[in-house]
């Protein structure tokens, strides 16, 4: 019986030992164990661990798995959520589109402001612009010469726009000139003797010039008494004034109007109305003949008084005058530098900056081109030429000494102060700064405009375009203040 046991135990052995080798070989599902509960949790968090490490380690995060997530994120956006991002965008932009608006509007307003206070300084006459600090001497194969007339040149005008110089001689012609080309564009010759009656021109040395401010007219005046009236685009010969019973050494149209004003050598100054063709009135008040005259905005013009030693400024509504005083010689030429200051030159040789509230000079320059002759015999060489840019601080002065000379005008026009010297030979008769200062024009001849005291053989009767060179820096302006 137990033999017969044992017998039967044993296939049970072998079957269980076949049947766990089954599970070992064969494909069958082996039956996992059952763990305890916290046995489980805890192999549980032991497996996400190390599933965390391995991803971090074999799989780092790059761009392409960052576009991933975005377009994952993306594709899980709502149509809720789009509106609500797109409504951001849009209002961002809107954001942006207001700030650059406002931005545009300071800075325009900060134009406006900056161009009233340029234009109230400018009526007031205490507009100063520094531009003398960026000036730099301009190099001698810079300056263009321009050669037409036969005898020396007495006075020239650059058109406002800059694109036109119109110069006179003793010859009696008027050329007009393109800046850019450098080329004559119209030539009005002057009378030959014996011709003077059918010629349309001037039959006597041309002694002033002047343009409007909006380039229409051009007037000229000459020593047989007469005013030439020009339509300045065409050169076309509109109408003549007479009255003036000597040489017209002076001529300038008011700025904005056709008003014309003109001093003569008979000691007068007379104001014409040329778009009218129609003659105003007539005043007086230099004991001498008067060699220059200047005007700008105000209804009020400057003169010089030649031998009698006065400028004088003619307020011509009130039908006043104010005299001042200041120069030991003849005043021989006399320009405006604002509406409240002006710049006069004489034959002492001296310079003199002028405001309207003071009768002396505010400065003063002596022998400003030096002395001419031999050792105990110097005489100071005369100033025959001045000429400012408008608003600045920048004053021109000519002689016979071989240069023009460049000042700068000190703070409240109190000092004047030498910057550089341009050379050339000859008589400088005129001088003319462009409107927006980029050159000097100098009218060049053999002889002193109103006279024949000297003769210079090696001069050349032109006209010369003298570029002003400046540095990068940029002008800056200043209220004349003191005067």
């Amino acid at each position: 019986m137990a033999a017969a046991g044992m017998q039967r135990k044993q296939p049970q052995r072998k079957q269980r030992s076949a049947s766990a080798s089954a599970t070992v070989v064969g494909p069958a599902v082996r039956k996992k164990r059952k763990l305890p509960v916290a046995e489980e949790k805890s192999w549980q968090k032991a497996g996400s661990k190390l599933n965390e490490e391995i991803s971090s380690d074999s799989e780092p995060e790059g761009p392409a798995r960052k576009r991933n997530n975005d377009a994952e994120e993306e594709i899980e956006e709502t149509p809720q959520e789009k509106k609500l991002r797109l409504a951001k965008l849009y209002l961002d932009q809107l954001r942006l589109q207001e700030e650059e608006k406002a931005e545009e509007e300071a800075f325009e307003r900060d134009l406006i402001a900056g161009r009233l206070k340029e234009d109230v300084l400018e009526q007031r006459g205490k507009l100063q612009r520094q531009i003398a600090k960026n000036l730099q001497p301009p190099d001698s194969a810079d300056i263009t010469v321009l050669r037409g007339h036969q005898q020396p040149i007495t006075c020239l005008v650059v058109s406002p726009d800059d694109k036109f110089i119109f110069s006179a001689a003793k010859d009696c012609s008027i050329i007009k000139w393109d800046v850019a080309s450098r080329k004559k564009l119209h030539v009005i010759h002057g009378a030959k003797k014996g011709m003077e009656d059918g010629h349309i021109g001037h039959a006597a040395h041309i002694l002033s010039m002047a343009i409007s401010s909006d380039g229409k007219y051009l007037a000229t005046g000459d020593r047989n008494k007469f005013i030439m009236i020009w339509e300045a685009a065409t050169c076309k010969h509109l109408y003549k004034f007479t009255g003036h019973r000597d040489a017209v050494s002076g001529l300038s149209f008011r700025k904005g109007t056709h008003q014309l004003y003109s001093a003569s050598h008979d000691r007068s100054v007379k104001v014409w109305d040329v778009a009218e063709n129609a003659y105003v009135e007539t005043l007086f008040g230099h004991q001498d003949v008067i060699t220059g005259l200047d005007s700008l905005s105000r209804e009020c013009c400057v003169t010089s008084g030649g031998r009698d030693g006065t400028v004088r400024v003619w307020k011509i509504p009130e039908e006043a005058q104010l005299v001042f005083y200041g120069h030991q010689g003849s005043i021989d030429c006399i320009q405006l530098i604002n509406e409240e200051h002006m710049v006069s030159g004489a034959d002492d040789g001296s310079v003199a900056l002028w405001g309207l509230s003071k009768k002396k000079p505010l400065a003063t320059v002596r022998q400003a081109h030096g002395l001419r002759g031999t050792q105990g015999l110097e005489q100071p060489y005369w100033i025959s030429a001045v000429a400012a840019l408008l608003n600045s601080d920048v004053v021109a002065t000519g002689s016979h000494s071989g240069s023009v000379r460049l000042w700068k005008c000190g703070e409240g026009f109190r000092r004047l102060e030498p910057l550089f010297d341009i050379p050339l030979v000859g008589f400088v008769n005129s001088l003319q700064f462009s409107n927006t200062g980029h050159f000097l024009v100098a009218g060049i001849g053999q002889e002193h405009r109103l006279g024949r005291w000297w003769r210079i053989k090696e001069a050349k009767n032109c006209i010369c375009i003298i570029p002003l060179k400046k540095t990068n820096a940029g002008d800056t302006q200043t209220p004349a203040e003191g005067s």
